[in-house]
């Protein structure tokens, strides 16, 4: 069966699920609607003002056009093989996801909510949430990762200002492709236990969808753009945790883009056309006494990994203080025992309202001392999670696979088709080129 019959019945499976999802959405959100305010006397009730939330119908359309974004990206990426519609979609989902609905919801916000949801029985999260950070992971495991491609906006807009890219080097590139997965585990620690959504409050683009923001942010997106006008996508490549959550699943992925429609005739045109640094070069396949070697090699990597993570995770227990002051309570706490004690020197709002209120310091101290308890196993949980990270990481590199022909790295490659271009098997697919021998010489004479 061809890709496109593939792709195509796994489309319908996957509209009737989503359909089935934005019903629920619109149900869920509704039920409120059907118990009326008791009409127990005359008297008019006031109105409390409250910030308008996303309405039904918004939150059902933006399911939908999620799902229609990425049936097209996955489309024109595995399918149609066509950057210019990568692009112009890239630019219709930078309009509509960012500017339009103002970076909210996202995929990579969503993470925190569910983590929430999660772990704290009573914080109900919207299905269209849940929705939005599911939908992406399952078009991951079967096309790649082509909601980076051009469905995400903070992608999107990267891509856009990617036009003068210089290559960085592998070691460096490996070195901070790990930070994703640090972030995500920070960002996961912190929403798990009621304390932060990091995520969203250092997202580096909102400020500019929104068109508001503070300075000090304005200044990190807007350095983070700079920085992509020579780097490919920093923000994608470097910091984002859900980035981290997509190479995993992309791994597996059953259809994924391939640089040439067909067999590869490593002609080398499209070796340095990634700014991405996904396309892997042909390798050797390792002799017998080199997979002997590496088998014992890997062997101990993974007897020594219990032991890694056990050590990262008793080290760990040193930054509970640190990510214990992330939280609430327990800030409010200590400045609430400074002010008793008579050791602070200025007037502190959060102390002035707490006394306002009706819980008692006894009340705010033992509900700070619970957290602290949490962040304790919180924090060994944390350090036993960038120990896996970091060691996974060297096991990885250990590794070596033997390749016929140029290919994308699945965790790495976001899908763009900056490589089609570049592929002369392409250009004949296409009919801009006669034969690959015209393009092959072409290249020779402007190299000579």
């Amino acid at each position: 069966m061809s890709r496109r019959v593939h792709f195509m019945n796994w489309s319908r499976t996957t509209a009737l699920s989503v359909a089935a999802i934005v019903c629920l959405t619109m149900a869920g959100d509704a039920c409120a609607e059907l118990i009326p305010t008791p009409n127990f006397s005359d008297h008019d009730i006031p109105s409390t003002r409250v910030v308008e939330a996303p309405s039904v119908v918004w939150n059902a359309v933006d399911v939908g056009v999620l799902l229609v974004a990425l049936s097209l990206a996955s489309y024109f990426a595995l399918v149609v093989r066509s950057r210019k519609y990568l692009l112009w979609l890239s630019v219709a989902s930078l309009l509509w996801f960012g500017f339009w609905r103002r970076g909210c919801v996202c995929p990579i916000g969503a993470t925190q909510n569910v983590t929430l949801a999660t772990f704290d029985g009573t914080y109900v999260v919207p299905i269209s949430v849940v929705a939005f950070f599911v939908l992406p992971l399952i078009f991951t495991v079967f096309f790649g990762r082509t909601f980076c491609a051009s469905v995400c906006p903070l992608g999107a807009v990267q891509e856009l200002v990617s036009v003068r890219n210089v290559r960085v080097p592998r070691w460096l590139d490996q070195a901070l492709s790990v930070i994703p997965y640090v972030y995500l585990g920070l960002a996961v620690t912190l929403a798990a236990t009621g304390t932060a959504f990091v995520i969203c409050r250092y997202d580096p683009f909102v400020g500019f969808f929104r068109l508001s923001g503070n300075a000090s942010m304005m200044i990190y997106g807007g350095s983070l753009l700079v920085v992509g006008f020579f780097v490919g996508r920093p923000y994608c490549r470097y910091l984002c945790p859900y980035g981290a959550l997509l190479r995993l699943t992309s791994r597996v992925s059953q259809w994924h883009l391939r640089i040439p429609p067909t067999a590869c005739i490593q002609c080398r045109l499209c070796e340095d056309a990634c700014p991405y640094g996904a396309i892997e070069e042909p390798t050797e396949s390792p002799s017998v006494e080199q997979l002997q070697r590496e088998r014992k090699r890997l062997v101990v990597l993974l007897f020594m990994t219990p032991f890694i993570v056990g050590l990262f995770a008793w080290a760990a227990t040193g930054w509970r203080g640190t990510l214990a002051g992330w939280h609430f309570d327990i800030r409010l706490a200590e400045a609430l025992k400074q002010e008793d004690l008579g050791l602070a020197t200025e007037p502190n709002t959060a102390t002035e309202a707490f006394r306002g209120s009706r819980r008692s310091p006894e009340q705010l101290y033992e509900a700070a001392a619970t957290h602290r308890d949490r962040f304790a196993i919180a924090a060994s949980l944390l350090g036993a999670y960038i120990g896996l990270v970091l060691w996974g990481k060297v096991i990885l590199l250990t590794l070596r696979r033997g390749r016929q022909e140029y290919t994308p790295n699945k965790s790495h490659c976001v899908s763009c088709g900056r490589c089609f271009q570049h592929c002369p098997v392409e250009l004949v697919r296409i009919g801009l080129i006669d034969n690959v021998e015209q393009m092959t010489h072409e290249t020779h004479e402007v190299a000579t």
